[in-house]
Parts: structure tokens; C-alpha cells; sequence
């Protein structure tokens, strides 16, 4: 019977369909969050649906790697994720294919004058549309969702305060607290390696490691110059500041290490200077030490214990050589650091903060403004659905450059 067979398709796919389904009663089909079926450009004008030919090539040669890596004797981790990658829309894929088929065979089948068929024949085509709109809405949610690029199990990142002074010093504080929140919300883990607080709650410029799954999808859009405009605690006219902050981030390798060596470290003490309290000029406890083959030197005295200003002193140098090691391993790296934070000019901005109209304004998409600065400020879901959009506007640019190039 019909309905048997339509039953039978529609569970051929695995999980993605098996609910029982009744032709009778229409169903919605659910749209992910942040998802605009067709995929548009900044225009609204439609870039690309499942039913053309070129993304039809473009599912096929992915169906084809997934198979070709399937069958491979041995597979390393980075085939084993590829292939978690391409699994799931190459099911639904195939389910396409069968439902397409199908609608194909029911079009070549005449209308009966029994009347009671032609209802049955009309009510599964209906049921096949249904489910087709739905796998071409998962499926392009699906190949946007995915990232060609490679990616990496941690990553460094950078917040330093640019133009605007204290104020500049005072945001990149509040920015640097929001990805730590940020990190918290997402589950990953934080690892400090540099940070140079000022005497009124500001940040100079701070490094930290972060690990996570997919955290370098992630937060590699969030770098460049973010711009906040609002009026200063010391402003006594009501002058609204701009000021800027900058983000790098720099991918970092799982078999990434630093080895720091005692042999390769020339370390001296002298005495604290400057503000402190007793301890500072009357005891050896500031620590410098010095990296041999590289001559990078770094200080600390921001400790009583001269042990306790070793160890930072070596957090930091184990920073500066990460970060060296990096952009040596990485050949685009210092053309990324430099097209991600530029001269750190307030016009060079991807994000403004606009605290007087309490407002968010992410300047490379398309509704990409959204308001409540203090809940943004916490780095939960608000920041988290920004992302997204920047991920999928991202995905849709680099889906079409494939395409284009290849299909």
C-alpha cells in the first residue's frame, strides 16, 4: 500500500524522520535557530537552494569523500573527524535522493477516476513535499554549520587596550572578563600565561590560552578592533570617548610545547622599586630573567616572594616564546595577527559598544545590532547568537567561493 511505502522511506534515513507520520494532518517544519531558508546575501537576494545543480555537485563530491575515507584501512583523527563532519548530511543527503525519486515516480503515474485514489496520490505527494522541504532545510543548515578550515584544539588569545588611554585600558578589562565569562558559558578551559593590570582596575594588555572543543571555530571571527563609545567616570563635561581594544587570536596546535630549558635561562635578582610598602628596596626580590638563544627578557616584581616573581617571570616568558614559536610555525600568522588588529584606529573597528543607546553593532553582517550591554558584557547566550550569525555569514561567503571555484 502506499502508505506502507512512504513509512518504509521515511525510516530508511535512521532517526533524523522515524516519528510516526500521518499524511492527513499537515506538519511544520521546524526551522533551526538563526536559520533563513534560502541561504541570502547582505542584499536578501538568494545565493544558493538545495535543488541547484551546483550544490548538487557539491553534496555529491562530499558523499564521495565520505565514502572514500569510510573504507580506508587506517584512518587518522583528523579522518575520523571528517568523517563525523560529513556523516550526517550525506544521510540526509541519500534520504533526499530516495524522496526526490519517489516524487519523480508519482508524477509519472496518471490521475485514476477512482476518487478515493486520486486523494491517497495527492496526499503523498503532499507528505513527500513536506519532508522534502524539511531535508533541504536541515541539510543547508547542515554544510553551513560545517568549517573547510582546519581546526585546532586550542588557541591564544590577545586583549590590549588601543587608542583612548585609561579608558582604553578600563574597556579592555570589561572585554577580557567577557570571554573569560564567555569561556565559563561554552565549558572550556582558560589557562593565564601573561597580564598587565593598571592601579584603577584597567588591563594593558593580558594573554591567555584557551582549550575547547571547537573554541577556535568559534572565537576566531571575535578578532580585530572593537570601538566602545560612552562617557567617562572622570568625564566632567558629558563628553561621550571613543576608544578601542584589541583581540587577536592565534591558533595553537595540539602537539604544541614549549621546552624551556634551565640551561638556556640567565636569571638575576635585585631589589623591587616604586610603590609596594616595605618590602620594595629592601629585599632581592624582583626576578628578571633572560632567554639565551633568543634574547627575550622579561621582570617581574609584582610579588613579596623573590620564588613566587620567578615563576611569573617564567609564565611570562613561556608567553612570549609561545607566541614566537607560533607565528614561526604558522607562516600567515603575522598577516593574520596584522589584518585582525590593523593600527587598532577607532575607523578600523569590527564591533562597536554604544553605552548611551545601550547597544551592540557587529559592522560585518547583516543585523548584526543588538541591544542590553550588560547582559552582552557576560558573555552568555547573547554573545553566543552573535557568533553564530558571524559563523553562518562566514560559512555562506566560503560555501559559495567552493562553489563557485569547483561546481
Amino acid at each position: 500500500m502506499i502508505f506502507t511505502r512512504l513509512s518504509r522511506i521515511v525510516q530508511a534515513g535512521g532517526s533524523k524522520l522515524t516519528a510516526p507520520f500521518k499524511c492527513y494532518q499537515p506538519r511544520t517544519i521546524p526551522v533551526p535557530r538563526n536559520f533563513n531558508r534560502p541561504a541570502s546575501n547582505m542584499n536578501g537576494t538568494a545565493l544558493f537552494q538545495i535543488s541547484d545543480d551546483r550544490i548538487q555537485k557539491y553534496l555529491e563530491r562530499l558523499r564521495l569523500e565520505y565514502y572514500a575515507l569510510k573504507v580506508q584501512e587506517q584512518r587518522t583523527r583528523k579522518d575520523i573527524q571528517r568523517m563525523l563532519l560529513l556523516s550526517n548530511v550525506v544521510e540526509m543527503y541519500e534520504q533526499r535522493k530516495i524522496i526526490v525519486d519517489n516524487l519523480h515516480s508519482l508524477k509519472e503515474l496518471k490521475d485514476d477516476k477512482d476518487d478515493e485514489m486520486v486523494q491517497l496520490l495527492k496526499e503523498e505527494r503532499e507528505a513527500y513535499g513536506s519532508i522534502l522541504m524539511r531535508l533541504d532545510s536541515e541539510i543547508l543548515n547542515g554544510i553551513l554549520s560545517m568549517d573547510d578550515e582546519e581546526d585546532y584544539g586550542s588557541l591564544i588569545m590577545e586583549v590590549t587596550a588601543g587608542v583612548g588611554g585609561q579608558e582604553a585600558m578600563l574597556f579592555a578589562r570589561e572585554l577580557f572578563d567577557m570571554y573569560c565569562g564567555y569561556v565559563e558559558y561554552k565549558g572550556w578551559e582558560v589557562e593565564m600565561l601573561q597580564t598587565e593590570d593598571t592601579d584603577i582596575g584597567g588591563t594593558r594588555h593580558a594573554t591567555t590560552i584557551i582549550t575547547g572543543q571547537d573554541a577556535y571555530r568559534y572565537l576566531k571571527h571575535e578578532g580585530g578592533v572593537h570601538r566602545v563609545q560612552r562617557i567617562p567616570a572622570t568625564e566632567k563635561s558629558g563628553r561621550i570617548h571613543t576608544s578601542t581594544v584589541t583581540v587577536s587570536i592565534i591558533p595553537r596546535p595540539d602537539d604544541f610545547q614549549v621546552d624551556l630549558k634551565d640551561k638556556d635561562l640567565k636569571i638575576e635578582t635585585k631589589r623591587a622599586s616604586g610603590a609596594g610598602g616595605q618590602h620594595v628596596n629592601t629585599t632581592d626580590s624582583a626576578v628578571r630573567i633572560v632567554h639565551i638563544p633568543t634574547g627575550i627578557a622579561v621582570e617581574c616584581q609584582t610579588e613579596r616572594s623573590q620564588q613566587k616573581n620567578r615563576e611569573i617571570a617564567k609564565e611570562k616568558l613561556i608567553a612570549k616564546l609561545t607566541q614566537i614559536e607560533l607565528e614561526a610555525r604558522f607562516s600567515s600568522t603575522q598577516a593574520l595577527k596584522k589584518s585582525q588588529v590593523g593600527q587598532s584606529l577607532r575607523n578600523e573597528k569590527i564591533r562597536t559598544y554604544n553605552y548611551n543607546q545601550d547597544r551592540i553593532t557587529d559592522h560585518r553582517i547583516e543585523g548584526g545590532t543588538a541591544h542590553n550591554l550588560k547582559g552582552f558584557l557576560e558573555g552568555g547566550e547573547q554573545l553566543d547568537e552573535l557568533i553564530e550569525k558571524l559563523q553562518r555569514s562566514q560559512r555562506q561567503k566560503q560555501l559559495m567561493e567552493i562553489i563557485n571555484r569547483e561546481c
